[in-house]
């Protein structure tokens, strides 16, 4: 089979790969409450079911595993090829300008929607791959198996279910980040941290606080409600902030507190550099604030002393450390709760190679225990696979065919499917130096990036399979 074959196969079928990416994230498949079918909630067992009947309609063999994947298979051979995609998308989030998030809109040849990008539309591409070698009746002597996800956003406890029942393949890569091939991911570091105290009688105080929706988002929202203090006594000192941060603020008088809402731009967790954290922002404000001394007080200036706005290098928990594969560590604060008696909050690490329990969990941890904090935690191992494995060196090879585009392997701060797989790498769906908004308000995919990777998919599943 040709690269000309191929490409005259896809010549007309740019429009059902939009239909079938739109008809994925028109459903909300963020995580819910556990039912049974539906282990990871409702939207994503709903946009499970809507990928499998994709694919019986395309003339795949489709099965249910549980609620927990789905998968599709070319023929009932030996595996030689995993594709590891999910349904599973991250909040939407506020700021959405172009479209509803989940009300797909093809505009100048981008698709937009929550789930474009990550991962219902490289989804559809492997998908329509495998249709491609179906339809254009290439032979097999081995099979390649889609692997469709819902729990990837929320730890990936699906995968873990599926391969402690079922074997690795020789090869695998999951169509979750970025062209060329992403052969090294960082490890995480993902710890609590815990405060208590007695009530609060002296005013003026902070009475809540909410920041952050997701572990692995970097929060563009957060609010807080402070009492003894009217917003014109906040205002003046806002207005600073937001010359330093960035981070803008409204205000609002409810129930006898003053409401603040911190508004800056929500981002992936691995790349806290793209975004701007509204919750840094807001408890910067808050320690400007002149509030009456309290063990609430105290807390909120020591995370501003750890976590402060703007490092997203982790030097000021003493952290901070780089390598030339991986690249730097990152910090990102993503989540606060604070109330009349305490407060718990999280952050998200991503930590290279040459980052150890020694030099970065045991680190963080005394610096959090140093100023009262509980902190529970643990360091997950970063994932490495050899730039020079036949696997890889066959995946730079078709893609420099058919980008014309230098091939080499990157690293990653996110963590994808692949992380535990042996061997496995993530491959597309995004060319380099294009933002699909990853994570954040107004998510896109560019169309012709999908229908490129759906040509390559289809070259390398014979590649590897034929």
């Amino acid at each position: 089979m040709t690269r000309e074959q191929i490409e005259a196969y896809f010549a007309d079928k740019e429009p059902l790969l939009v239909e079938a990416v739109s008809r994925l994230v028109s459903i909300g498949s963020v995580e819910g409450a556990p039912a049974p079918g539906a282990p990871f909630g409702p939207g994503p067992a709903a946009a499970l079911e809507a990928a499998l009947a994709i694919a019986q309609e395309w003339g795949l063999a489709a099965q249910n595993h549980e609620g927990y994947v789905g998968t599709a298979d070319l023929n009932g051979g030996e595996d030689a090829l995993h594709i590891l995609g999910h349904l599973d998308v991250v909040a939407p989030g506020e700021g959405w300008t172009v479209t509803q998030p989940y009300s797909p809109k093809l505009v100048d040849g981008l698709l937009y929607g929550r789930g474009t990008d990550d991962d219902k539309g490289p989804v559809v591409a492997s998908l329509l791959a495998m249709k491609a070698v179906k339809d254009l009746g290439v032979p097999l002597k081995k099979n390649c198996k889609l692997i469709m996800g819902t729990n990837e956003e929320s730890g990936s406890g699906d995968i873990a279910w599926y391969f402690a029942r079922h074997p690795f393949a020789p090869a695998t890569f999951s169509p979750d980040s970025g062209f060329p091939v992403i052969n090294t991911e960082k490890g995480g570091l993902k710890p609590t941290f815990t405060r208590r105290w007695p009530v609060q009688a002296e005013l003026p105080r902070v009475s809540w606080l909410h920041g952050g929706i997701r572990i692995n988002v970097l929060p563009g929202d957060a609010s807080a409600g402070v009492e003894g203090l009217t917003m014109y006594d906040v205002q003046p000192l806002a207005r600073d902030i937001t010359a330093r941060t960035g981070v803008k603020f409204t205000f609002a008088h409810e129930g006898g507190v003053t409401v603040i809402r911190a508004k800056g731009e929500g981002a992936h967790a691995a790349y806290p550099e793209g975004g701007n954290n509204a919750l840094t922002g807001l408890v910067a404000l808050l320690c400007a604030l002149p509030l009456a001394d309290g063990p609430c007080k105290t807390a909120l200036h020591d995370l501003n002393a750890l976590l402060p706005h703007g490092d997203y290098l982790g030097r000021a928990l003493g952290i901070a450390q780089e390598e030339p594969i991986a690249g730097p560590l990152t910090v990102t604060f993503s989540l606060l709760e604070v109330t009349e008696t305490g407060l718990e909050g999280r952050f998200d690490s991503r930590a290279p190679l040459c980052a150890t329990p020694e030099n970065c969990l045991e680190v963080a941890r005394a610096a959090f225990e140093d100023r009262g904090f509980t902190f529970e935690g643990e360091q997950g191992a970063p994932h490495h696979v050899p730039a020079d494995s036949p696997f890889i060196r066959t995946l730079l090879k078709r893609y420099e065919e058919y980008t014309g585009l230098k091939g080499e392997c990157l690293s990653t701060g996110g963590g994808t499917y692949v992380h535990d797989i042996p061997g496995g790498v993530a491959f597309g769906c995004t060319l380099p130096g294009f933002d699909t908004h990853l994570h954040g308000a107004d998510e896109r995919v560019r169309v012709s990036d999908l229908m490129l990777s759906a040509k390559l998919f289809t070259h390398i599943i014979l590649d590897l399979c034929e």
